[in-house]
């Protein structure tokens, strides 16, 4: 897979401002603001483009702890001035528009369309949307420009933070092609009849659905302080339970859908209803633990 150079600007010179973004010969134009600074965002040229946009909301309770609305608009000023007024979820909205002005509305309604459809696909976000429209008819050649479009977003969102549309086999990647992803690493336990299958996925570690887990995160020890150090894993669990990602059946939990966590530790804690050594009890086909196989080639790397 080839490189990719990504712009980020700082607009007021802080972290988590309003920030653009651009790629290195694509012809779109990404900005990400707070909804503290929206007033800021209304003034820029790109507000009164015609674009898609994506609402954003923290919430413990939604899938992947996010809320986003996903709209598209003549001039996305607008729009949002609208949205100010009447959707209380969002504290952060992120505008896509070109930076050639060649984004039509046609195009806007086929771009919101495909996203919709991509975030459903991803399952990362709890999507406000209530209509699902269809994608409306392009000319052949129009239809291919929005879809390299539609892939350069998959590649500058995440950059920023948004994995709405982040799915595991990104459009422009061919069903052929190798994946670029771990080995299959299991963890089982025969006797709370956990049958787990992960793998690290775009650099995230992802346990796939399917996967047989424990019913109740239950913890280990019996010091209080033991009890609180497990708090952490004792919610993850309880979410995934209250956003549908673990379904029970017959005292058997089941993940329905793939969850990344931020460690094999904590997936394997989630999955087993105790402490984990993620990289230890995370194991492939051929013995090799999680841990070993990211460390491969470390030592063969060359000294600095």
């Amino acid at each position: 897979m080839s490189g990719k150079q990504i712009k980020l600007f700082l607009v007021d010179g802080t972290p988590g401002g309003l920030t653009t973004a651009e790629i290195t010969n694509w012809t779109g134009h990404v900005l990400s603001a707070r909804r503290s600074d929206l007033a800021d965002l209304l003034k820029r040229d790109e507000a009164q483009r015609t674009g898609v946009y994506f609402l954003l909301g923290d919430d413990e309770t939604a899938v992947g702890e996010t809320r986003c609305y996903i709209g598209e608009a003549d001039v996305v000023a607008d729009r949002l001035r609208y949205h100010q007024r009447e959707k209380e979820f969002w504290d952060r909205v992120v505008v896509i528009t070109s930076k050639d002005s060649n984004i039509t509305k046609s195009h806007g309604r086929y771009l919101e369309s495909r996203l919709i459809a991509l975030a459903i696909e991803a399952d990362r976000v709890a999507l406000e949307n209530k209509d699902r429209p269809p994608v409306p008819a392009l000319p052949e050649a129009d239809s291919s420009d929005m879809d390299y479009f539609l892939a350069q977003l998959q590649i500058v969102l995440p950059v920023l933070g948004v994995n709405a549309i982040r799915v595991r086999r990104p459009l422009g990647v061919t069903a052929g092609a190798p994946p670029e992803d771990s080995p299959l690493f299991r963890l089982t336990n025969a006797r709370s009849g956990v049958e787990a299958q992960a793998q690290q996925i775009d650099g995230e570690f992802t346990m796939l659905a399917g996967s047989r887990i424990v019913p109740n995160w239950h913890g280990v020890g019996k010091a209080e302080s033991t009890i609180r150090a497990y708090a952490s894993y004792r919610a993850e669990h309880e979410r995934l339970l209250a956003n549908g990602a673990i379904v029970v059946e017959d005292g058997q939990g089941r993940l329905t859908r793939d969850v990344v966590f931020g460690s094999p530790s904590t997936a394997g804690a989630v999955a087993l209803g105790r402490s984990c050594n993620g990289r230890r009890e995370w194991i492939s086909s051929d013995g090799t633990m999680f841990g070993t196989w990211e460390s491969r080639g470390v030592d063969a790397a060359p000294g600095v």
